[in-house]
């Protein structure tokens, strides 16, 4: 493999693997805080009991994803030079934005929320968890902006063989932007539904003394899985009028790639459509033990069909970074050798692999211990009483 093939595979497998991160957050944001709204104005103790076990799992997702996008931010200045020097003023404009308002908002309310357990007014603090999704949407938006400046650079003209911002409203109302927002925002709904729906199911297999917060879970999983799968479906095939008008060749090289991602969205569309959601009325689903099993199997499979959808976008623009304006070859920071490129891919490598191994582990553990062994918003323990002072001699 040459200088180039080392660099793609290195930035095809980081950011693989911290989409992964991703899209389970963009998941599991919104239901955490649906389920805290639900505490909130019923006060019924299974609705706080949800909010506290599946936004356990929610932080341990969000924690580790944290340092896969910070090994990502490297490659642009190691591997991707020609890409800054040429349309940075653009490109970087958005990830900017999302680095400096969008994220450290995020960061900022989720750590009041996870501090703000009995401290805080309820109300309060239920709004701090619904900033954290609508900043966490904010940061997907203005990734999505930079991604779709790569897949159709509008709004940017080049002067002095640098591109440069002459319209920032064509840069936010991108064709490539459209519908490959609400197919990400989706795929995450899809991914969060099936990741409840499958530890549900574990518990519920099991019998565990925790039958009604998994009945309950397992309801929560299921209708967000079967609207997530609808939305990511529907704006998957809405993309296709972009390309018929704007990128006519752009799949002839993903064909397999992308048949794969098709086969396993409509598969489990028609799954969530005939069996899944009918079933979870009256907690029939939740009854039918012999179909757990099959939960927890096909509960991977949103993220496989995830991956091959990020493969198929960013594939099938090649040979572009920039379509029409920036080849990847030209891309590349100049200087590079084949020993240096393959020795920070298998560095990166490594860490993102161990980190996405960790990561489901102890989401794994979490979820078989049960919603019992959260500390996450525990009630405080009440401090002992003092020990009477003894009695002064004389």
């Amino acid at each position: 493999m040459d200088v180039l093939d080392l660099a793609r595979l290195q930035f095809a497998l980081t950011g693989n693997i911290h989409f992964l991160f991703v899209v389970l957050t963009l998941g599991l944001a919104p239901l955490v805080a649906i389920m805290q709204t639900r505490y909130t104005v019923s006060g019924m103790p299974v609705h706080e009991r949800m909010t506290r076990f599946w936004g356990n799992i929610y932080l341990i997702n969000y924690a580790l994803g944290i340092v896969t996008g910070l090994v990502m931010e490297f490659q642009f200045g190691l591997n991707w030079g020609g890409l800054v020097d040429y349309a940075g003023d653009v490109f970087g404009a958005p990830l900017a934005i999302e680095t400096m308002l969008a994220f450290f908002l995020e960061s900022t309310f989720l750590g009041l929320w996870i501090l703000g357990w009995h401290r805080m007014n309820r109300w309060l603090h239920l709004a701090c968890i619904w900033m954290v999704v609508l900043t966490a949407y904010a940061s997907a938006f203005w990734i999505m902006v930079a991604n779709s400046f790569l897949q159709n650079p509008a709004g940017a003209v080049e002067r002095g063989g640098r591109l440069v911002i002459t319209d920032f409203g064509a840069l936010l109302g991108n064709p490539a932007l459209v519908m490959a927002l609400p197919h990400v925002l989706g795929a995450g709904l899809f991914t969060g539904g099936f990741v409840i729906m499958g530890a549900s199911a574990y518990h519920l297999f099991r019998r565990t003394a925790e039958q009604e917060f998994f009945r309950t879970s397992l309801r929560t999983g299921v209708t967000t899985a079967f609207l997530g799968v609808l939305l990511t479906i529907g704006s998957g095939y809405g993309q296709f009028a972009f390309v018929s008008r704007y990128q006519t060749d752009r799949f002839e090289s993903v064909e397999a790639i992308m048949g794969t991602m098709i086969t396993i969205g409509e598969v489990l569309q028609l799954l969530m459509l005939f069996v899944l959601f009918p079933l979870q009325f009256g907690h029939r689903l939740a009854r039918r033990r012999w179909l757990h099993p099959l939960l927890m199997i096909i509960t991977p499979l949103p993220y496989v069909a995830v991956v091959f959808g990020w493969l198929t976008r960013e594939l099938a623009r090649q040979p572009w970074v920039v379509y029409g304006r920036l080849t990847t070859a030209d891309a590349l920071s100049p200087g590079l050798t084949e020993g240096a490129v393959a020795a920070s891919l298998i560095a990166f490598g490594t860490v993102l692999g161990l980190l996405a191994i960790a990561d489901l582990l102890l989401i794994i553990r979490a979820i078989r211990r049960g919603p019992g062994h959260v500390t996450l918003g525990a009630p405080p323990v009440p401090a002992p009483p003092a020990e009477p002072a003894p009695a002064l001699s004389h």
